[in-house]
């Protein structure tokens, strides 16, 4: 289950989402003093915040038998939880498994590239004044942190800071980083069609700098 928050929701509070966060990552009930542990924190302060999550219908507290009879708190997201207000998506989770059951085969991944570029063309602004402008800032909304350099010979030289997709890439890093380079194919297909997908430099996704580099005589120079 994704975690959303909103303003005035019970998860817009970061440390309170992190303990609703922890009960969806552990897929079973759980004591305070444990989830405490687990997060570093005071299990006072985690008490309030579960008790603040279960005001909201976010998780439910169930009592165990403790030592010498003394009831102990246990806690679990509620059946019926809504985060943000929203019914419950696991597009992160979703997104995993697909990468799971994609075979990593030279004609499957050579498929996945073609339809990376078909969504790369769809992705790509409909005016574009300044391809380089449109470039970063496509990237950049889809949370790649782009960088752009000077290249030799007129490439556009760009270092990607962050890779949004790196728990699917720790799964099929072939299949996920052939999808994104078709995708990177494409939104040149359409931002700058003189241009060319020169490299696609992969890299550690928990490290990120992934770099890409297209040739062409790029108007105006990366900031």
């Amino acid at each position: 289950m994704d975690v959303p928050g909103q303003s005035g929701d019970a998860l817009a509070q970061p440390t309170r989402a992190r303990v609703f966060a922890l009960l969806v990552e552990l897929r079973r009930p759980a004591g305070t003093e444990e989830l405490a542990e687990r997060l570093g924190l005071h299990p006072n302060g985690v008490r309030r915040h579960l008790e603040r999550l279960r005001e909201a219908g976010l998780v439910e507290r169930e009592r165990a038998a403790g030592e010498r009879g003394r009831p102990r708190d246990r806690w679990l997201v509620d059946p019926a939880a809504s985060p943000g207000g929203e019914h419950p998506a696991a597009y992160s989770d979703l997104a995993v498994w697909l990468a799971r059951a994609i075979p990593a085969k030279p004609a499957r991944l050579r498929e996945l590239e073609r339809t990376g570029r078909e969504i790369g063309r769809e992705l790509a602004p409909e005016a574009v004044a300044d391809p380089l402008d449109s470039f970063r800032a496509t990237l950049a909304a889809l949370g790649f942190r782009p960088e752009l350099e000077s290249g030799p010979e007129g490439r556009l030289r760009c270092r990607l800071g962050n890779c949004p997709y790196r728990d699917s890439v720790r799964v099929n890093a072939d299949a996920v980083c052939g999808l994104h380079r078709g995708i990177t194919a494409g939104l040149l297909d359409r931002i700058e069609p003189a241009a060319r997908l020169a490299v696609f430099e992969r890299h550690d996704p928990d490290r990120a700098g992934c770099l890409i580099e297209a040739t062409g005589e790029w108007q105006t120079p990366p900031r």
